[in-house]
């Protein structure tokens, strides 16, 4: 089956962390495979919860682009170097591709053949040497084995297509020569007596027990082709390892490479067939150009997020079958009808919670236990407006699961992640920083809790000169962090000069600056968010 991620947005935090285990864990008890992710570093405060509840930290998902390993490309179509030109023939015929991959016995790549590349050398070269097996041979041309004597036949082809006497005169035969005669007996005691390599009869050849006691006596391999003397000639070269010819030059693919790299990469070389092959340089097959019309998307699961820009990188390639979250609705497309839980409530864990509840599925107790730290922390233990009874109803009965008192253990997490400790102001910034696209204007707004205000305050003019920077750089409409006190219950705002006035008319203050306490706004989706789109629309 196959497996779905499951992730939150690309600033992790504690509830998104925990909501996209909780609910793996709930799919996967219904029967759905499902892998929790992240999309970033954690922060201090998941990395507490993450340890005290002794869970493993989810996997970094880079992206979820298409990559070739995703398309229906043709797995495990290569031909082995000492396979032979013919069975290369058959393989693309039988297949309707143009081009094969050649490997070692090891599924290393060694190159492609193309039909083009057989008609070719049967075109143009001068086809009159032969490396390859016994085995191969009695293959190609649906021989019978008469005698052999080696495994390897290498050498010179001949083929007799004068008279005897003229043969024996002028041809020059020796140990290195394979000979393609009918029954002419003459020319046949000749070369076993040259000691020729191999001996190739043609159909309804006849050759005299004599001759074969004498060829036994010299080591002569000899075959009788079920083929005409014409066909015979025409195919022995056939029979030949596909090495003999192998283009080593060739352009291939990683299984891990993104197909928009694909792309660039036809287009610039206009081929339509391409080895596919793993970092080991084991080929598992090959792609066609109209491959990529046929892709196995990634299948997601979002929670905690709805924005496009909040979410994975190759968003736009993956297959999102279910969206639970708690902001409001954002630009995320769908090809599909999903299933869609939104609910106004503190935090996604509470509506995850309910999934439970409605599935009748038991709460193991560290997950009940990475659920309600979601929610505290979300809520900021109940202190933020987004706070519902359905949010502290979850924690009460969570609490109970994971035998722990909530308001104690809220205050140690809370504290764990109000730490700043080891970080630099960027850091702190973009800790937990989030992206709008507001009317086309790109708004930036991070967010710091504390339990020690003069920590940030102290530094208030470097972090005001950091915002100013990349509101430029990043040609931000607005850019603003939020320092979060939780024992005053309200925040600090920094922000880029130049949006001074707009900000004043966010929140409707008279004369704003820079450090200003916002008086019990602690919610960046209830309070803050919801102002400035209220704002930036009157304008």
């Amino acid at each position: 089956m196959e497996k779905i991620y499951v992730f939150g947005h690309k600033k992790p935090d504690t509830d998104s962390v925990t909501s996209s285990i909780a609910l793996s864990y709930l799919k996967n008890q219904l029967g759905i495979n499902t892998s929790p992710r992240v999309l970033g570093n954690p922060n201090n405060e998941t990395k507490f919860v993450l340890k005290y509840f002794n869970v493993v930290e989810p996997k970094y998902l880079n992206d979820v682009k298409l990559e070739i390993k995703d398309l229906n490309y043709l797995k495990d179509c290569s031909l082995y170097s000492d396979n032979t030109i013919y069975d290369s023939f058959l393989y693309m015929n039988d297949n309707n591709i143009g081009s094969i991959p050649v490997v070692n016995r090891n599924n290393k790549l060694l190159g492609l053949v193309s039909l083009k590349d057989i008609a070719k050398h049967q075109i143009n070269d001068e086809i009159n040497s032969l490396m390859t097996s016994y085995t191969n041979i009695i293959r190609t041309l649906n021989a019978k084995e008469i005698l052999k004597f080696d495994d390897e036949i290498c050498g010179k082809i001949i083929v007799t297509s004068y008279s005897s006497s003229t043969f024996i005169e002028n041809a020059k035969i020796n140990e290195n020569t394979i000979l393609i005669v009918g029954d002419r007996h003459s020319i046949i005691e000749y070369a076993i007596k040259c000691k020729v390599k191999m001996i190739i009869l043609t159909r309804n050849s006849f050759i005299k027990d004599e001759h074969i006691k004498l060829a036994k006596d010299n080591k002569i391999n000899i075959v009788l082709s079920n083929e005409s003397a014409f066909n015979t000639t025409r195919k022995i070269w056939l029979s030949n390892y596909l090495e003999t010819i192998v283009l080593k030059d060739v352009v291939s693919l990683l299984d891990d490479q993104e197909v928009d790299d694909f792309l660039e990469i036809a287009r610039k070389n206009k081929y339509t067939n391409y080895p596919v092959i793993n970092k080991k340089n084991e080929c598992s097959g090959i792609l066609r150009l109209s491959d990529i019309n046929d892709a196995n998307r990634k299948k997601v699961i979002l929670v905690d997020h709805n924005e496009k820009n909040q979410s994975v990188d190759g968003i736009e390639d993956a297959d999102i079958i279910e969206i639970i979250d708690h902001h409001k609705i954002g630009n995320i497309d769908t090809t599909l009808p999903i299933n869609f839980r939104n609910m106004p409530v503190g935090s996604t864990n509470t509506i995850i919670y309910s999934l439970y509840k409605e599935a009748k599925i038991s709460i193991p107790k560290e997950i009940a236990g990475l659920m309600l730290s979601g929610i505290i922390s979300d809520t900021l233990l109940f202190r933020s407006p987004t706070t519902t009874y359905m949010d502290k109803d979850a924690v009460i009965d969570l609490s109970k699961i994971a035998n722990i008192n909530y308001e104690e253990y809220g205050m140690q997490m809370l504290k764990a992640g109000s730490s700043l400790k080891g970080k630099t102001k960027e850091e702190i910034l973009y800790n937990d920083f989030k992206n709008f696209t507001i009317d086309n204007r790109k708004i930036g707004i991070g967010q710091v809790l504390t339990l020690n205000i003069d920590e940030i305050l102290k530094d208030k003019d470097d972090y005001i000169s950091i915002i100013n920077k990349i509101a430029y750089q990043n040609e931000y409409h607005m850019v603003a962090l939020f320092v979060t006190d939780i024992i005053n219950n309200g925040s600090y705002i920094l922000y880029n000069d130049e949006s001074k006035n707009i900000f004043e008319n966010v929140f409707e203050i008279e004369e704003l600056y820079q450090g200003y306490f916002l008086d019990k706004y602690i919610s960046r989706k209830k309070q803050i968010i919801p102002n400035i789109i209220a704002a930036l629309e009157k304008k």
